[in-house]
């Protein structure tokens, strides 16, 4: 566990740092002008040591003299748990799980990516099978020890264990056994061996659901990843200290770095999870709740819907391997601003997955890169204007953006404004594809949301993408270029935790007719094993500090028809059938019918949340010169367009002015392009709300 100081000094500002691939992003609110303007701020990302960044953004708002004086509350989304997972670069990792099940790991779910392809590639297993091993331990599905850890033998076998790991040279441990979540006994037993000499990570801690391989995944990514991440918040703990560190976890919730340090898997998608809190935080703002969501940054963009809240999956997937713990229902593609485009073997243009990334980044960053890029078709076309791009604090080089287009527009034949109004076609074509995935596919009616683009290539897309969609309003947030490093400022503290359910009833029993839980719960015990839940939340909450009548908690159920594979998540009312009967209309909703059999109950889980860090965020300040629209800086230009178009500088404008496109609106972190027959206008709170027609 990291260790962390007391912090007597009172909090005077809050900081929220997003590490993303190219860029790292600063947010920060002064606790003691709660009206005063947010501060934000970009560096350049630096991969090798993600907390050098964030050490000079900290020296360069000018808040090291604080941070040393412990009046800091830093908040940050890291992507050092990601980028390991997705590069294989996680610690030497044993698997011990129970005798005669050592090839857990590779049999996996015997799926094929690649249905028709009769010669597919080999995918390596995630351990290697001299790195798994067998103990005893098993437990059946009644939650019986069958073959239990024999307390006379019970020294010698984990003696003899702790010899053959020490011999692999291993660094992590993770220990996944049969049925280990309705009986944790083996597991603790091993894993208080172990632990003093290895980080140990054991499923029924990591993830208490049925599933032994989707639990042995979310086990050894904890474990795999877990001394890796520790090693980077105690660098980075070292580097703040003794101002508080805290992370923000694949939810959309914020824990303490403490406790983040040994549930990295938790930690999967911190970065993007701070957009989704911060969108989600806009839309209770705005009063607008349903909205869908693109986050387009340099490497990736991250597409999710948002419907009064943030949905979450037990779906997800890292890589090749699944990841069942909770985290937000989000799709991901490779396009991004700094996503390459190049000619296929076919003489086609492409764009993406590969991305230029922070080092060398797009040509027009002027570091050496030389392949074209998104970013890169947007300042040949003009979109992105050098004077004002990051405030004029970073020249482009469209000369080197122009030597990068011409050379890919030579090898397809094309002029090098085709070339670049392609590349930005293409990417938008695989961002609306995306968005229509997590949307029409999933049963909802793209007529009751509102596209809300964030990222700092987001706005230049925004326009084009809602027009695709048929969607007439859109919204630009205030801060949409670092809206991720926003969502830590005001995500609140959560937990989310889970715990399988076993039917109590004999359900084979049970009539055809039968579509109830009634039959086959004893309420009273569910009702306990809620309250357990909720109260080990609420206890770990509490450790941080919380105060108990700040902390909210909300309880839910997994439900699925007996012998299906996956589940629906429904919010739990105290009541068997109304709970019954909403999951026949999500089913219904979701896949288009409702079926006539049992339902049961496979999961229960627990949120417990207790209020950001900050609650209110100050309103749009008028402009300084008074309170009349501002004017255009220039007009200019742009391949495509027909008319001139206004530049606009977004800090000028004040709240109730509208824009008419064509017009580009510039700030320090990213432009948005109001497009021919848009609108943009201001309101209260500085975003921008998009309408067409």
């Amino acid at each position: 566990m990291i260790d962390s100081d007391q912090h007597p000094q009172p909090i005077l500002q809050v900081l929220g740092v997003d590490t993303g691939g190219t860029f790292t992003d600063f947010v920060l609110f002064d606790a003691q002008k709660p009206s005063a303007p947010l501060r934000i701020h970009k560096v350049l990302s630096t991969p090798d040591a993600p907390e050098r960044a964030i050490l000079l953004g900290i020296d360069a708002l000018g808040l090291t003299q604080s941070v040393a004086s412990g009046r800091v509350a830093i908040i940050h989304g890291s992507t050092v748990a990601t980028n390991a997972a997705l590069e294989g670069k996680g610690v030497r990792t044993a698997f011990i799980t129970n005798t005669g099940f050592k090839d857990l790991m590779t049999i996996g779910r015997q799926t094929r990516r690649e249905l028709y392809n009769l010669q597919p590639a080999a995918v390596m297993p995630p351990v290697a099978a001299e790195l798994c091993f067998e103990m005893p331990g098993r437990v059946d599905s009644s939650g019986r020890l069958l073959d239990p850890l024999a307390d006379k033998k019970t020294d010698a076998q984990l003696a003899q264990l702790k010899e053959r790991l020490q011999a692999a040279n291993v660094e992590a441990v993770a220990i996944t056994q049969l049925f280990s979540f309705l009986n944790p006994e083996p597991e603790s037993k091993m894993k208080a061996a172990l632990q003093d000499r290895w980080f140990v990570s054991a499923s029924h801690e990591v993830l208490p659901e049925s599933g032994e391989y989707e639990r042995a995944i979310a086990t050894w990514l904890n474990a795999s990843l877990g001394p890796k991440v520790q090693h980077y918040l105690r660098r980075l703990l070292n580097g703040v200290s003794p101002s508080p560190l805290a992370v923000m976890q694949s939810t959309g919730g914020v824990m303490d770095a403490e406790y983040a340090g040994n549930m990295p898997v938790n930690m999967l998608l911190s970065g993007p999870a701070g957009g989704l809190a911060a969108a989600q935080f806009l839309g209770k703002q705005t009063g607008f709740t349903k909205l869908l969501t693109f986050d387009m940054g340099g490497t990736s963009t991250d597409v999710s819907l948002i419907d009064g809240s943030i949905q979450l999956t037990n779906e997800g997937h890292i890589g090749p391997w699944p990841v069942a713990v909770a985290q937000v229902d989000m799709h991901t593609i490779g396009a991004g601003g700094g996503s390459f485009a190049y000619a296929d073997a076919g003489g086609m243009l492409q764009v993406g997955p590969q991305s230029a990334g922070a080092n060398p980044g797009p040509a027009c960053y002027g570091q050496g890169g030389s392949r074209a890029t998104v970013t890169d078709a947007n300042a040949v076309l003009g979109r992105l204007q050098a004077k004002y791009f990051l405030g004029g604090d970073m020249a482009l080089d469209l000369v080197a953006a122009e030597h990068a287009m011409d050379a890919l527009a030579t090898e397809l034949n094309l002029s090098r404004q085709q070339t670049a109004e392609g590349i930005i076609r293409i990417a938008n074509e695989h961002m609306v594809r995306a968005l229509r995935v997590i949307s029409i596919e999933r049963g909802h009616h793209l007529d009751e949301f509102r596209l809300c683009c964030f990222g700092g290539a987001g706005g230049l897309h925004v326009c084009a993408l809602a027009e695709a969609l048929e969607l007439k309003q859109a919204i630009v947030p205030n801060q949409g270029g670092v809206l991720s490093a926003l969502g830590m400022v005001v995500a609140p503290k959560s937990r989310q935790l889970s715990q399988a359910y076993r039917t109590i009833g004999t359900t084979d029993t049970l009539s055809p007719g039968h579509q109830g839980l009634s039959e086959s719960i004893d309420l009273d015990q569910l009702e306990q094993t809620l309250a357990a839940l909720q109260q080990r939340g609420i206890n770990q909450l509490l450790d941080e500090g919380i105060e108990q009548d700040e902390i909210r908690c909300e309880l839910s159920l997994d439900l699925r028809y007996r012998g299906q594979r996956f589940y629906l998540n429904l919010g739990w009312k105290n009541d068997l059938k109304a709970v019954t009967e909403d999951f026949h209309r999500q089913h219904e909703m979701r896949y288009g019918h409702r079926l006539a059999m049992p339902v049961e109950l496979v999961n229960v889980r627990c949120q417990v949340s207790a209020p950001a860090a900050v609650e209110q965020l100050p309103p749009w300040a008028t402009n300084p010169k008074g309170c009349a629209p501002a004017s255009a800086k220039e007009e200019v230009r742009l391949t495509g367009i027909e008319k001139p178009v206004a530049i606009y500088w977004r800090p000028d404008l004040i709240a109730g002015q509208t824009i008419h496109g064509p017009a580009l609106i510039t700030e320090t972190v990213s432009t948005t392009l109001v497009a021919t027959g848009w609108r943009a206008q201001v309101d209260k709170w500085g975003n921008l709300q998009l309408s067409h027609g």
